[in-house]
């Protein structure tokens, strides 16, 4: 064969693996703007829902009839937050914090549509044995996602609100508890969206088990090392205080826990499938 044609030849084979590599992208893109899009949509709902998002979810946790405080009243003596008001410090703080809000709830509601677009995306490109070991991912993750974000709204974040309303060093009588909005509405969500995506520890190991890259025996032999991890994730994603970072680490461990018991099943499963 000619020099010249094999060079037109590595030439055309070049610009279809460049146009695949565009396409890709362009599809890529597609998938981000519906998504974006469908956050944007709820997120719009949620702002024009202003009086009962603010009123009935995002300042719940100030009201002594909340669900969980009347549920734990009966074991925890006084168990309700001490009586605080919040700030408005900045003229353009109220409205900045409640597009934030809209934003982050927005992002909330569309997950399992986010998913599924990131989702359609990614499947094409994966192996059999990884769509096999897949199956049902959508549902899945996303249901883990909002059970995380409800187990920190319903759970962790009554628990640091009470505590830390409550507490005050040496008598108490100098200090005024008046946080501003826009702090409140960062520690809620710092409590609350970052529980949903560790809540898909499960998952993350199940399909790493499935596909042969992380066993129950490993898991167990770096049982400690996890821990210290947990205990300094739990740090980075919690404010600062011990009781906050406990309510969010000892979950995360329980998943640690359930997370070996998946594993487990799945190696098992793979052992009778190789008989």
């Amino acid at each position: 064969m000619p020099l010249d044609q094999v060079d037109v030849d590595k030439q055309q084979a070049n610009q279809e693996e460049e146009m695949s590599f565009l396409d890709h992208l362009e599809a890529l893109r597609w998938h981000l703007i519906r998504a974006v899009v469908a956050i944007l949509v709820i997120a719009i709902a949620v702002f024009i829902l202003d009086d009962f998002v603010v009123d009935e979810i995002l300042l719940a946790h100030q009201d002594k009839d909340f669900i969980t405080y009347r549920f734990f009243s009966g074991m925890i003596d006084g168990f309700y937050p001490k009586e605080f008001s919040l700030q408005i410090l900045k003229i353009e703080e109220m409205f900045i914090t409640h597009l934030k809000v809209s934003i982050l709830m927005g992002f909330v509601f569309a997950f399992p549509y986010v998913f599924w677009e990131i989702w359609r995306f990614i499947k094409p490109g994966l192996y059999e044995n990884e769509l096999k070991a897949a199956r049902g991912m959508v549902f899945i993750c996303s249901s883990l996602f909002i059970l995380g974000v409800l187990f920190g709204y319903f759970v962790i974040a009554p628990f640091a609100v009470y505590f830390l309303s409550n507490y005050t060093p040496g008598s108490g009588e100098n200090f005024v508890i008046d946080p501003s909005f826009s702090n409140y509405v960062n520690f809620i969500g710092m409590v609350c969206i970052p529980v949903g995506f560790v809540f898909e520890l499960p998952v993350v190991v199940y399909f790493f088990s499935k596909i042969g890259l992380l066993t129950p025996d490993f898991m167990r032999a770096y049982r400690r090392h996890a821990i210290v991890i947990i205990l300094l994730l739990a740090a980075m994603i919690t404010p600062p205080d011990v009781t906050t970072q406990f309510l969010i680490g000892i979950p995360i461990y329980l998943l640690y826990e359930i997370s070996i018991y998946v594993s487990a099943r799945v190696v098992k499963g793979l052992e009778e499938e190789a008989k």
